[in-house]
């Protein structure tokens, strides 16, 4: 969305710069850490780091700064108040309760995804290793976890849904000077070379589903299909955290692909 410089408050958003630094890699910013990562001069970080601690967004000893529980506040708004994940959500435990499978509804944010919905009980997210049918090992992952796009089966579907002008702007919109975007090896089996990942993306493209294996997280084996709209918008993606056995293509064309499939066109009159 556009807006007119009039328009635009640079505190406020120098302000958002500085509570985004915080991630799973820096859990603990000084001022120095938050103007590098935010982008800002020191000064600026430390005026915007000391007035989040005094609202009670971050807390702070000895110089560092954190988050504090009060962020879960918009977090929390959005999940209650958000229309798209009160719809996903009875489809998603269905499918679960179903299947015994784990299920997510997840949607693209620049170089990521971001999970708005999963099945109650069973995970439902990539980042679940499935250890019994009916059990699953979560590794710190929950509800609002962001991952990234390249290594997921859903980041992958959700490109695929873009149109080509747009996939072609998401590639080098990071680094527009090399020509082409950093996709980051996680797993040995992460796909980082451009030409074979836009190879896979086309793939996903025109078979309408997306399998990745492993490339997030080792024993991580999902498969993902695109929720459209009415007017044949992609609005996000859902996806399946399965075992590699259902992975395989005879099995996955008879048994999960059909689910979600039918389970995307149940749900398409909704969004």
């Amino acid at each position: 969305m556009g807006i007119e410089k009039v328009d635009f408050i640079a505190g406020m958003a120098k302000g958002m710069a500085v509570l985004e630094s915080f991630d799973t890699e820096r859990q603990r910013l000084n001022a120095t850490l938050a103007a590098q990562r935010a982008g800002i001069t020191r000064a600026a970080a430390r005026r915007h780091l000391l007035t989040l601690a005094h609202l009670g967004y971050l807390e702070t000893e000895d110089g560092y700064y954190w988050l504090s529980p009060k962020v879960l506040r918009f977090s929390g708004s959005y999940l209650a108040s958000a229309r798209l994940p009160r719809v996903l959500q009875p489809t998603l435990n269905r499918l679960a309760a179903q299947t015994q499978q784990s299920f997510s509804a997840v949607v693209l944010d620049a170089d990521q995804v971001v999970i708005v919905a999963r099945s109650v009980g069973y995970g439902g997210f990539e980042g679940v290793v499935p250890a019994r049918a009916s059990t699953v090992l979560a590794y710190g992952l929950h509800l609002g976890a962001r991952l990234p796009a390249h290594a997921t089966s859903t980041g992958r579907m959700l490109l695929a849904s873009q149109s080509r002008a747009e996939f072609s702007a998401w590639m080098t919109g990071a680094e527009p000077a090399s020509g082409q975007r950093s996709l980051p090896r996680l797993t040995p089996f992460t796909v980082t070379d451009s030409k074979t990942f836009k190879a896979l993306v086309a793939q996903a493209r025109a078979q309408d589903y997306c399998v990745a294996s492993q490339e997030h997280e080792l024993g991580v084996y999902a498969l993902a299909v695109p929720l459209r709209n009415m007017r044949g918008a992609t609005v996000a993606a859902l996806n399946v955290v399965t075992t590699p056995e259902r992975l395989q293509p005879k099995v996955m064309q008879r048994d999960l692909l059909p689910l979600l499939l039918d389970a995307a066109r149940e749900l398409r009159p909704l969004l």
